[in-house]
């Protein structure tokens, strides 16, 4: 019960804070600005498919999303579905997505990659979903949260960066399809409306070693 008023309060916290700025990760970096390239495009991450892919090898040509993510985060949950529908749906209009799993399994077992081999098998996942073996790629995009998305227009820009949508718990609730609007943005080559809002998750369980 406690759990399920902690993330009811949290979730309409996405609404009064969308647009009120970055989210940084614990050591205090900035999060990726609105108008930078994807850092580390070149970095190898091993998929749930034993290949080993980089961002840029997922860019498409309208654009990239990229989606840090994990399996045990409770918010990571509750919009994994969605971010499934979201990233196979755009994936098909063009879109490059990846979503980055930047935990460390120590810290939470349940994130380990055997876990994520079987998650996206479960949800249907058609696009990479990858291990960041040191939590460098999260740290150089300033991610904080799983989930926590970047969305990148045709020519490598961020456009968009923060939450999914306004309501975690519900998809019939949402009423701010943030990333939805941002990724039609995206493939109509038109400008993002909403640019930014805050990512709402669990903290990122970074890698000793990153």
């Amino acid at each position: 019960m406690r759990t399920t008023t902690k993330l009811a309060a949290l979730a309409a916290a996405v609404a009064l804070v969308a647009g009120a700025g970055i989210a940084g990760d614990e050591k205090g970096k900035a999060a990726l600005e609105i108008g930078a390239k994807a850092p580390m495009a070149d970095a190898k991450m091993k998929g749930v498919d034993g290949k080993e892919v980089a961002i840029k090898d997922v860019m498409g040509a309208k654009g990239t999303l990229v989606v840090f993510t994990c399996n045990a985060c409770p918010y990571a949950k509750g919009w994994e579905s969605r971010i499934v529908e979201l990233g196979n749906a755009y994936s098909a209009k063009g879109v490059g997505v990846i979503a980055i799993n930047a935990n460390d399994p120590k810290v939470v077992a349940d994130d380990g990659y055997d876990q994520m081999v079987t998650r996206a098998k479960e949800r249907g996942m058609k696009f990479p979903y990858v291990v960041d073996s040191t939590s460098q790629v999260a740290k150089a995009f300033g991610a904080a949260r799983t989930p926590e998305v970047f969305l990148f227009d045709a020519k490598g820009t961020l456009v968009y960066h923060g939450a999914v949508d306004d309501n975690v718990e519900s998809a019939e609730k949402v009423t701010k399809s943030y990333l939805k609007d941002a990724l039609d943005s995206v493939v109509a080559g038109k400008e993002v409306s909403v640019k930014e809002t805050k990512a709402v998750g669990c903290g990122i369980k970074w890698h000793q070693q990153a």
